[in-house]
């Protein structure tokens, strides 16, 4: 291929970016869905209506299939409660085809054939939940089975609002990444099981044939024992039964603290690496924090505590002490002074002034939108202070230069 062939087959003619400019209709609609059904999280107006919209249809179908099996609500609503279920399975059907559609429009996917990241996401946990949540209504339609067991599968729906919820969401990644501790665990406990039944089996098995006549029969005393359940139906009679009984339980008690311990600590883990995350987002739209070196943001970082507000929020109230610097990562806030108002928007500091100055707030400072705020407290910006210097002068300076913006604000109003 020579220098002018390469030069053609990377050029951009006018029809391309005509095309860029201008896309398709349908590219357009598309992404507008995947801003509100997955982009939006409850940024914009209709991401809240629709996310609100599917958990209450989650929580509503939940409930339907509860009251279903009671005799006589079933006896006069059934109907209504048929009629139900085709509507939602509806619903759920055209949310699941929308979110295949959309999937494509994930900027950190943009780069891969559109069939293939409908094919690796249709895979995903949250869509398998959502085809789950589904499927059972269908294979029904062609092939009939018990309908206790489709109510059963009609549950699983429940869990199509971990999708929803940050805390479920970051417990299944927990499983998922401590999974092989947890195999781990579970080998453990398995093998003590049989160790116990083996033992139980020797020990009891001839004064109590009927319940320790053999292992499968000697494992469920130690199921029962090795998880501190202990109902009591099954129990050793000989001294020797109960001295190998009593160090089961122990056992038991030591192994069971082991996934709990598992999943807690990774729990934690999982907690501060989204803060993490959100904080270094957050932080990156603040030029006078996104200026700061990597070792002296990783060093402030966990000082900030990060607020998402809604619009007509009060943040700092005229008169109260001022003992923070706020950083505004996305919105913008208005401070009403005695006659003039001050507005300040994405990246800008506000509160540094009356802090340093150990002064006192000169106005009301309300949210206009929704906003997102990085604050930072007078003790910790003392200790980063002591620490990096460099930091707290580039606040002086920013705090400065907004008294100079303002000061030369108020001298051109008329």
């Amino acid at each position: 291929m020579t220098a002018s062939d390469t030069s053609r087959e990377h050029s951009t003619t006018p029809d391309d970016m005509a095309n860029t400019a201008n896309p398709p209709p349908s590219a357009t609609l598309r992404r507008r869905i995947y801003e509100i059904i997955e982009g939006g999280r409850g940024e914009s107006h209709a991401s809240r209506i629709f996310d609100g919209a599917i958990v209450t249809l989650i929580v509503l179908n939940v409930a339907a299939v509860i009251a279903e099996t009671v005799p006589g609500i079933h006896a006069q609503y059934g109907a209504w409660l048929l009629t139900f279920e085709v509507i939602v399975v509806a619903i759920f059907t055209v949310e699941y085809v929308l979110r295949l559609w959309t999937v494509v429009e994930n900027p950190f996917l943009a780069r891969f054939a559109p069939w293939k990241v409908r094919l690796t996401m249709a895979r995903s946990p949250a869509l398998v939940i959502d085809l789950l949540a589904i499927l059972p209504f269908y294979l029904y339609q062609l092939m009939p089975f018990d309908l206790g067991v489709l109510r059963m599968l009609r549950l699983l729906r429940l869990l199509k609002i971990s999708r929803y919820s940050p805390a479920m969401s970051t417990l299944f990644r927990v499983l998922e990444n401590e999974r092989n501790a947890l195999f781990g665990a579970a080998l453990l406990l398995l093998t003590a099981i049989l160790f116990s039944a083996t033992i139980m089996h020797h020990v009891e098995g001839a004064i109590q044939p009927d319940k320790f006549g053999s292992i499968p029969d000697a494992a469920w005393w130690a199921i029962t024992t090795l998880s501190t359940v202990g109902y009591g139906d099954v129990t050793p009679v000989t001294p020797l039964g109960r001295f190998f009984a009593g160090l089961t339980m122990v056992v038991g008690l030591c192994i069971l603290a082991l996934p709990v311990a598992i999943i807690s600590t990774g729990f934690a883990q999982e907690v501060h690496r989204r803060d993490f995350v959100v904080n270094w987002s957050l932080m990156s739209r603040v030029p006078l924090l996104a200026s700061l070196d990597a070792r002296e943001a990783a060093e402030l970082m966990p000082l900030l505590h990060a607020h998402n507000l809604p619009a007509n929020v009060e943040v700092a109230r005229k008169g109260a002490p001022a003992d923070a610097i706020f950083f505004i990562a996305s919105g913008s806030v208005d401070e009403h002074g005695e006659t003039e108002k001050n507005s300040y928007g994405i990246g800008d500091v506000f509160g540094a002034t009356a802090m340093l100055n150990n002064d006192v707030h000169a106005g009301h400072v309300f949210t206009t939108s929704r906003s997102r705020l990085l604050k930072l407290h007078k003790d910790d910006y003392e200790s980063i202070a002591a620490r990096h210097p460099r930091i707290a002068e580039q606040i002086r300076r920013e705090a400065n230069v907004q008294i100079e913006v303002e000061e030369l604000s108020r001298l051109q109003r008329p």
